[in-house]
């Protein structure tokens, strides 16, 4: 810092409370000034907070616990009714082989073991999901381009 004696900071409350408030606005964390008679840092830090004891007589008796309210448990998620199609890797679910071709399976499809459901895209290569079952579509529980999750639910048979 350079001295400049011929200016002199006139040293009052108000000045440092000016000084500190700059420093509140501006996120300045140290400021020293110094002039031929006075030093000042100012740091801002996290305010501490001192806590005095108090005299055992005015202790009041402990009261109950505190047991904080929780939220009410969520919950499960309702399982489908059915056999459950679930998807086996993480990706995202087409109905169909390409936007112009009908869906492999859609609601009241009869389909049989090892017929193609779903294809799931997962980091480029799309995965043709056979079904494990006999049946007729239920329930379709996605939409055609969602993203979906490992063993998340897809298709409901019955």
């Amino acid at each position: 810092m350079a001295e400049n004696p011929s200016h002199s900071i006139d040293w009052n409350v108000e000045t440092v409370k000016e000084l500190m408030n700059h420093m509140a606005k501006t996120g300045l964390g140290e400021l020293t000034l110094e002039d031929e008679s006075f030093r000042l840092t100012l740091s801002a830090r996290q305010a501490v907070q001192t806590v005095q004891p108090v005299p055992a007589a005015a202790v009041p008796a402990p009261a109950a616990p505190f047991r904080p309210e929780l939220p009410p448990e969520p919950a499960p998620p309702e399982q489908p009714e059915g056999k459950v199609i679930r998807s086996p890797i993480v990706g995202t679910f087409y109905a169909a082989a390409s936007p112009d071709k009908p869906p492999f399976a859609r609601v009241g499809s009869r389909v049989k073991k090892g017929d193609t459901l779903f294809i799931i895209e997962s980091m480029k290569l799309m995965n043709e999901i056979q079904s494990e079952f006999e049946g007729e579509v239920a329930e379709v529980l996605v939409e055609n381009g969602q993203g979906v999750e490992y063993n998340q639910p897809i298709m409901v048979l019955r």
